[in-house]
């Protein structure tokens, strides 16, 4: 790992955990030893974030010197907390660890009582109800989704029925019961909605769609909710 990644990690690791942060702490986070760590606050401290404490007591990030301030209202700031907290209590870990991420970034941009009221929000989400256990990564339809690529699935449907079919992902969308891939299906040459959970394999194919998503989606979209099968 090059040293301006490793502090950009360091940096992430002061905004997300609860200050103020050891040094030992940092140290087993980042995977390199205190007097490194102390080295990196140095760097960090001079390329103008403002990063209070000391070795032996621990760090606070007070000031971060890549994100503007932001100016959010207390309801708005309730509002990304809830957010936020949804899509940890309903994504998939990979995008639960991104909303953690995000939070912790939009956090330490805050002003100093902004902050207070973040790390004290009235507002979350919790899900009781777990959704049906998924057979394949979510990650890899986000990825098909932001490179326009079709994508090879075995599908279930309701009575059943098991399908080999080519689609081309443009939405996954979160209902309370299942997670559903809005997609324009190559087998059908139509619009058609897909249950996460019912998809037993599926794999990332060379076939492009690009520039294509956009404007399929909103299609799809404007011609109402297709059936889920």
């Amino acid at each position: 790992m090059s040293r301006s990644d490793r502090l950009l990690r360091l940096l992430q690791h002061l905004r997300s955990l609860r200050p103020p942060v050891t040094a030992a702490r940092l140290a087993e986070c980042t995977g390199v030893s205190q007097r490194a760590i102390y080295r990196d606050i140095a760097a960090l401290r001079a390329a103008g974030a403002l990063i209070d404490g000391q070795a032996g007591y621990g760090y606070t990030l007070s000031e971060d010197p890549i994100l503007p301030p932001q100016t959010l209202t207390r309801l708005e700031m309730e509002a990304v907390i809830l957010g936020l907290s949804s899509v940890q209590a309903e994504g998939d870990a990979e995008l639960a660890a991104a909303a953690r991420e995000a939070l912790a970034k939009i956090t330490a941009a805050l002003p100093e009582r902004a902050r207070h009221h973040a790390r004290h929000a009235a507002l979350r989400a919790a899900r009781v109800d777990p959704k049906p256990a998924l057979f394949t990564d979510p990650g890899v339809v986000r990825r098909a989704m932001w490179h326009e690529r079709a994508l090879d699935i075995a599908y279930t449907d309701a009575a059943g029925v098991r399908t080999d079919r080519r689609i081309w992902p443009l939405s996954v969308v979160f209902f309370e019961r299942a997670l559903i891939v809005l997609a324009f299906c190559r087998l059908r040459e139509d619009f058609r909605a897909f249950r996460l959970d019912r998809i037993a394999t599926l794999a990332e194919t060379a076939e492009s769609f690009r520039p294509r998503r956009a404007a399929l989606l909103r299609a799809y979209l404007d011609r109402g909710e297709g059936p889920i099968r």
